[in-house]
């Protein structure tokens, strides 16, 4: 049997992400992704519908499956996903996040 040699996907993707326009579309899409799952997971520990969290959000049914599909293109309203987070009785937060910076000694 012949055997396929594969490299693992890790040090393809670390090498990718050093470009910063890569990074920064990379960050995007993941952010966008990571609010998709939030909202969903909001949503069904509210045991909403996506109907039922629209008209309490003050929005749409299309609105919240759009949020929770994670593919448009637009990046969504921090009053949208603070309506969104009141509705399935929890709050909206947001913050930054960065790399540790070594200890600097005094002189």
């Amino acid at each position: 049997m012949n055997k396929k040699h594969t490299k693992a996907a890790e040090p393809f993707f670390k090498k990718l992400l050093k470009d910063p326009e890569v990074r920064m579309h990379y960050q995007e899409e993941k952010a966008k992704s990571d609010i998709a799952q939030a909202v969903y997971t909001a949503r069904k520990n509210a045991h909403l519908t996506q109907e039922a969290l629209a008209k309490k959000a003050g929005t749409t049914q299309e609105v919240i499956a759009r949020l929770e599909s994670g593919n448009d293109s637009r990046v969504p309203s921090m009053p949208l996903l603070s309506s969104v987070a009141k509705a399935c009785g929890g709050f909206f937060e947001y913050g930054f996040t960065f790399k540790r910076q070594p200890k600097h000694k005094a002189a």
